[in-house]
């Protein structure tokens, strides 16, 4: 089973055309997920579409409140594999209670910055917004950006990482969360 995450605030549906593009590339199939949500309310909310390879099965709605999240720890895994975007998580939620203190987790997987917990990552270094293009998940907000030339794809060393001048999560109820401040622990 795949979910999606859904930002819908205002009773309206963000980025709905690049996460059909991502339920289509999962499965092979279309799925018009416009017809399957209706936010039940104009707050912020995280719409939740769980679906398999035939059917949408759920389509539930929570208050959606933003974590704080001000250092990271970086866990070192070249075994993990999220190229979709499974229900189950049970590989992300075991690195992410290696966290100890920290806010968050940033895996890097063969020497390569991949993702957190809960996102894509991108830095800004050496003037640009570089993100990995070696992405665990490829995310709908870095689908966005890419297209709309905001963001530039490559490989994230650690060392750049740790010299980066602002970091910013991507996903898609946070959109584009740039950090200004922010620790990186090994």
């Amino acid at each position: 089973m795949y979910f999606e995450t859904i930002k819908c605030e205002d009773f309206e549906v963000f980025n709905l055309d690049y996460h059909n593009k991502r339920v289509a590339k999962t499965i092979g199939k279309n799925l018009n997920l416009q017809e399957y949500i209706n936010p039940i309310s104009d707050e912020l909310l995280r719409c939740k579409v769980i679906y398999n390879d035939d059917e949408i099965l759920s389509v539930d709605y929570f208050p959606y409140k933003k974590r704080d999240i001000k250092n990271f720890k970086l866990i070192y895994e070249n075994d993990i594999n999220y190229s979709k975007k499974y229900l189950n998580r049970e590989n992300l939620d075991y690195l992410f209670s290696k966290k100890e203190f920290c806010d968050e987790i940033i895996i890097v997987k063969n020497q390569v910055v991949t993702d957190t917990s809960i996102s894509n990552i991108a830095i800004f270094y050496d003037k640009s917004w570089i993100i990995s293009k070696n992405s665990l998940l490829e995310g709908t907000t870095k689908a966005r950006l890419l297209e709309e030339k905001h963001i530039v794809e490559r490989d994230i060393s650690v060392e750049m990482l740790k010299k980066a001048e602002k970091i910013a999560l991507l996903n898609a109820m946070i959109g584009f969360d740039i950090l200004n401040e922010f620790e990186i622990n090994e």
